[in-house]
């Protein structure tokens, strides 16, 4: 049995790796490697793919992030609900701008944000809600978007780790991404769609956003050594464009394979007392970018990663100190409620090996490894 890997990479490659390696040297021999033709078009197939009016690139998902933020106006002080569970990327760039998070619960099922937690955290300085759509499902964003239109808020989809992901708005299915006023995503080359380094892209709908955006991201010009605003450089080079075009056409089947994959999980593992499955809303599509499961008070994480490593068998614990305790933030009151979901969950869940790439023999492999722990 060939080695598990959380994300075997290597191996994904080697599928797409005639395609791949022209792509790259036809970028090399046309020596145009910032803003080339091969990010015009992915620009202009992904957001045909999310179907929506702009995508505009840049160097990773965090910059995304920060680009939309400066773009939507909000200025320091201003108030922006985030979850606590999530990686820092989504508040390390909210303090960074001077901006203050405000961190509020998540569900205890979806693990993704609290839609009643962001109303009871709204005050007159909030200006901004950012879900993220976390380990591969959509946030419940037909009410979070009715309380945005509600108190007049902008929405910043943090969508690094959902694209793909359709979500049943008003009974119309969209893409996670592009219901928001903007959407950001990361190319990270672990993540569902991801590159052969860094790279990120920011959705909009909305016209003149979007001229902000490129600006900002291009060092605040509106062309050439005309500067019309504070920016900064931000770019996702040719190559990894190059890269892209050719995984954007494999996202579907990719999605689909993390989906089977899945299912032959919580298969084995629905009827274990001590482990809950992913739950999976009926408005949405799970696209498992992980593969997350909750484990009951009694049994050791700890001791159950380690034993799996014994066994040549890779486990992460993602974010086990949430962002509201994180060393950054301890010097603001940053936190609306209790965070009670949020403190269980990141001391009770644990990831399993997720990819595109996956055999019937590792995953067999990986569930008798769990399930003998847990029999122990």
């Amino acid at each position: 049995m060939k080695k598990i890997q959380m994300v075997d990479l290597s191996e994904q490659y080697k599928a797409i790796k005639s395609s791949v390696d022209k792509a790259i040297m036809d970028v090399v021999s046309s020596a145009q490697f910032i803003n080339g033709p091969d990010v015009k078009s992915f620009q202009q197939e992904l957001a045909t793919y999310l179907g929506v009016k702009h995508v505009i690139t840049c160097a990773n998902g965090t910059d995304a992030l920060q680009i939309s933020m400066m773009g939507l106006g909000l200025k320091p002080g201003d108030e922006v609900i985030t979850p606590s569970y999530t990686y820092i990327a989504t508040t390390e760039v909210i303090g960074l701008l001077g901006l203050k998070p405000v961190f509020v619960d998540c569900e205890p099922d979806t693990f993704n944000i609290s839609v009643s937690a962001i109303e009871k955290a709204i005050t007159s300085k909030t200006k901004a809600i950012v879900p993220v759509h976390l380990y591969g499902q959509a946030c419940d964003m037909q009410p979070i978007m009715q309380i945005a239109k509600k108190h007049n808020l902008f929405v910043i989809e943090d969508n690094a780790q959902a694209i793909g992901c359709d979500y049943s708005m008003n009974g119309t299915l969209m893409k996670t991404g592009t219901i928001g006023n903007v959407g950001c995503t990361s190319f990270f080359p672990s993540k569902n769609l991801g590159c052969y380094g860094d790279g990120g892209a920011i959705c909009t709908n909305d016209d003149d956003l979007a001229i902000q955006l490129r600006m900002i991201a291009n060092h605040g010009q509106s062309k050439r050594y005309y500067h019309d605003r504070v920016g900064c450089n931000s770019r996702l080079d040719s190559i990894q464009a190059a890269v892209l075009r050719i995984k954007l056409k494999e996202l579907d089947r990719y999605i689909l394979r993390r989906n089977t994959a899945a299912d032959f999980y919580d298969a084995a593992f629905e009827n274990i007392e001590q482990l809950t499955i992913p739950y999976r809303a009926n408005n949405t599509n799970h696209v498992f970018h992980q593969y997350t499961l909750k484990l009951s008070d009694e049994i050791n994480r700890d001791d159950l990663v380690a034993y799996l490593a014994q066994k040549d068998i890779p486990a992460m614990i993602y974010y086990p100190v949430p962002a509201h305790k994180q060393k950054m933030f301890y010097d603001i009151d940053n936190k609306c409620g209790n965070l009670e979901n949020t403190n269980w969950l990141t001391s009770r869940v644990f990831s399993l090996p997720m990819h595109t790439e996956l055999s019937i023999e590792q995953q067999q492999y990986i569930v008798e490894s769990v399930i003998e722990f847990i029999n122990k």
